[in-house]
């Protein structure tokens, strides 16, 4: 049996500000939450009108607030603009934003303490951490014990899901096992040979990407193509952001000429995309999507774009995007999702939770995932579905994966119609 698909075609209501990922970022990586005083509540006063019924009383917009946790603009921009976007559309007194650490696998107890900091408001009600990484578990299990009311929501698990998936009502991330297929298949499609795999021990270490890396290498034996991995830096050890790099900017050339020319490059690090794409510009090769896929994540600092006072949507940044790609003679080389997935899954969780606190919405409803989702992704087509254990075959049933078609920038650009594609059965119980 084929797995289920599940296609939405999402609508636009909200464009994503949104900036590149260049070198002059901010790195924010002070825990503590960012917060404006509570507004105090206003009562209506009353006058007599005589004989006239009085008004029904409305529902205060104000009576509770979601938090949202995400990493610095160094670490993942994308995912703390979609974090901006969402409390700008409720503000402040709405929405509250907090950072964990950059360097999180070495200040553990921080990032734990972040996260439960913001259960001490007595107005909280849900609280979002995209990407939920290491301490996620350990945190939402200690708001659990003395605030069982808070909505727990994470959004692209680093940890197990066997445990993330006991203390949190909702975790969301992105479709590594149709992934891992589909972009070897949309590689083999373009033209290359070969698939290169960049990563680092603490990521391998994780469920969901030791699983892809295992797709993929299937993968691979099925199109015929030659699957490799290579090491680079962990950007939160000592060697930090600019240290990881580096040594991309300097490895890649050296790769190009290794595996030539129609060899697809793929990283599990937000910040060795930047200079992964920069690269691959330059001396060859494909990149077919970033880990986690958006126009913003590494395209405006490899292409020297400043977006930082630019207005337009994200569709028309997308445009001066790829117009730079096929300048530079990338065209049918380089591909995107048309929107943020770090953004859209930050703001889109946190929406999600306001419908459904609101009764607006079910939790676990794939339906009411992509309304929300929808209002953040303009035109988006996404496929989904509920994550299935490899191990035992269950379906939790809180915990679902997402993915957006891939575009592949050209002149015209095209998409792949990756949401339409049907993973082999055989697929989801490789691990």
């Amino acid at each position: 049996m084929k797995k289920r698909i599940l296609s939405v075609i999402m609508a636009a209501a909200l464009g994503i500000l949104a900036v590149g990922c260049g070198g002059a970022q901010k790195n924010e990586s002070t825990p503590a939450p960012e917060t404006s005083d509570t507004q105090a509540e206003q009562s209506a006063s009353e006058e007599s009108a005589g004989d006239e019924k009085p008004a029904e009383p409305e529902d205060s917009e104000d009576d509770f607030r979601i938090g949202i946790v995400t990493g610095s603009f160094a670490q993942s921009e994308e995912d703390r603009r979609g974090a901006e976007a969402f409390q700008e559309k409720y503000g402040a007194d709405r929405v509250t934003l907090a950072i964990y650490p950059d360097n999180f696998t070495e200040e553990y107890d921080v990032t734990v303490q972040t996260i439960v900091t913001l259960s001490e408001d007595p107005k909280m009600k849900a609280i979002i951490v995209n990407q939920a990484v290491e301490g996620t578990t350990e945190a939402f299990r200690q708001i659990k014990e003395t605030r069982p009311d808070i909505l727990c929501i994470a959004g692209e698990a680093y940890e197990d899901f066997s445990d993330i998936g006991e203390v949190a009502d909702l975790v969301v991330s992105n479709d590594f096992v149709s992934r891992g297929y589909l972009m070897i298949r949309s590689a083999h499609e373009l033209g290359c040979d070969t698939f290169v795999h960049i990563s680092f021990p603490r990521h391998i270490s994780y469920e969901t990407v030791a699983r892809q890396v295992a797709i993929m290498k299937a993968a691979c034996d099925e199109f015929g193509m030659k699957f490799d991995m290579v090491e680079a830096p962990d950007p939160t050890t000592e060697v930090g952001v600019p240290g990881a790099q580096s040594y991309i900017l300097e490895k890649t050339p050296k790769w190009v000429k290794k595996y030539g020319q129609n060899t697809a490059f793929f990283c599990t690090n937000d910040a060795h995309t930047e200079p992964l794409i920069k690269e691959l510009l330059e001396c060859g090769g494909y990149f077919i999507e970033a880990d986690l896929p958006s126009p913003m994540l590494g395209y405006p600092g490899a292409l020297d774009l400043d977006f930082t006072d630019d207005t337009s949507d994200m569709q028309q940044k997308l445009e001066k995007i790829e117009d730079a790609i096929v300048e530079k003679g990338g065209a049918g080389r380089f591909g995107t999702w048309t929107n943020s997935y770090g953004a859209t899954l930050s703001a889109g969780l946190a929406e999600h939770a306001m419908n459904v606190l609101s009764g607006q919405g079910e939790l676990t409803s794939i339906k009411d995932m992509s309304k929300s989702f929808g209002a953040f992704s303009p035109d988006a087509e996404w496929n989904g579905s509920a994550y299935t254990d490899a191990e035992t075959g269950e379906k939790p049933g809180n915990i679902f994966l997402v993915y957006e078609d891939t575009y592949i920038m050209g002149d015209p650009g095209y998409y792949m119609g990756s949401t339409k594609v049907e993973v082999p059965e055989e697929y989801y119980t490789i691990k």
